[in-house]
């Protein structure tokens, strides 16, 4: 028998790591940019000396830099999306979403390249290390694109909230600096505001035309495997049922159920894919289909880290589709839910041979 063996926890720790460090690497930046920019100004006091704003800027950015080392580490470990460590460090390598990912790779460089050369600055020189200090500041617009293109929290209203908020400290910090320009510099003034609102413009622009569509991330480079999630298939359930709806909604009683079936295992460079289908005989008649996106484990196994269920019954007009909840051996808790708004959870323990791949088992289905 397989021993289908669930990471899920961890992977989900993985996943809430990579978003949170993301989000707050975004703030960091945020910051490091708006004192950076301040240090320039003549703002300093006997509160704020200009030397504490400048040592406050470095403390700073040294802490996006270990920040975003998490973020790195985390987005690697969580097996969800084929991310080698290479490709978070070098640009557009990347098969998952390889421009929107390069753009993070990229702005991680820039960082660490300011970092570096601020250690040997005494041996470069204050005009050299000053040409590279800018990157830093190119970073930031960079890493705004990148958090907007791959985050799974774009669309939400808090992370669209504090994206905006960084944008507008970072443009009135901008704005500041230009207008206390010296005298020497003042032919940019009105160029440097022009870009500086054509940024914000183009940032607020790509928002709206991009991540917050429908198919953004088939067209952000999402692999196809990655695509296939049940709340997808769900939704076009759902559009099929509301044209074409069913002759009646009676509710599907809870029933217990008989398996016999086949297992198949197909292995790609970004992990295994899983597929069970089996005929329910018994207490109900119809087909279940179980699929299982993850890591091969060693010994046999697997860490997974996406599932989808479809559930037929012989006799009811809907189809239920969802996910594995909870996976322990050949043991599964599904909850599915059909297109007239009835849901199931479904108990499901498997017994799997190991050399004909055939599975026989038991599903119990409650409300």
């Amino acid at each position: 028998m397989i021993l289908l063996q669930a990471a899920a926890g961890t992977s989900r720790v993985y996943w809430f790591l990579t978003r949170g460090t993301g989000a707050v690497a975004l703030v960091l930046l945020t910051v490091s940019v708006v004192l950076g920019l301040l240090g320039t100004l003549r703002v300093s006091g006997a509160r704020w000396p200009r030397f504490a704003i400048e040592a406050a800027h470095r403390d700073v950015s040294l802490l996006v830099l270990a920040v975003l080392a998490v973020h790195i580490v985390t987005t690697v470990l969580d097996s969800f999306a084929p991310i080698a460590l290479t490709a978070a460090v070098i640009p557009f390598i990347s098969s998952y979403r390889p421009l929107w990912l390069g753009l993070g790779a990229l702005s991680f460089d820039l960082l660490l390249a300011v970092v570096i050369t601020s250690l040997a600055r005494r041996r470069l020189g204050y005009a050299r290390w000053r040409l590279v200090h800018w990157l830093a500041y190119a970073s930031w617009p960079v890493a705004v694109l990148h958090g907007l293109g791959t985050g799974s929290d774009t669309r939400l209203w808090w992370m669209l909230l504090l994206t905006a908020a960084c944008v507008a400290a970072v443009a009135a910090a901008v704005a500041a600096r230009l207008a206390q320009a010296e005298r020497t510099f003042r032919g940019v003034q009105i160029p440097g505001m022009a870009v500086c609102a054509g940024v914000v413009v183009g940032i607020a622009v790509f928002t709206f035309a991009g991540p917050l569509q429908r198919g953004w991330a088939r067209r952000s480079g999402t692999p196809s495997p990655l695509l296939a999630h049940p709340t997808a298939h769900l939704s076009r359930v759902s559009a099929a049922r509301t044209t074409n709806p069913p002759a009646h909604t009676r509710p599907l009683r809870p029933f217990t159920a008989g398996l016999r079936g086949q297992l198949t295992q197909s292995n790609t460079s970004m992990g295994a894919i899983v597929n069970i289908s089996v005929d329910l005989s018994g207490g109900a008649h119809g087909r279940l289909r179980v699929r299982l996106g993850g890591t091969p484990l060693a010994g046999g196994g697997l860490s997974m880290t996406g599932s989808q269920v479809d559930l037929i019954v012989h006799g009811y007009p809907a189809v239920f589709a969802g996910r594995i909840v909870a996976l322990q051996g050949a043991a599964f808790l599904a909850r599915v839910r059909s297109a007239t708004g009835a849901a199931l959870t479904l108990h499901g323990q498997l017994a799997i041979d190991r050399q004909t791949q055939a599975v026989t088992g038991q599903v119990r289905a409650t409300r």
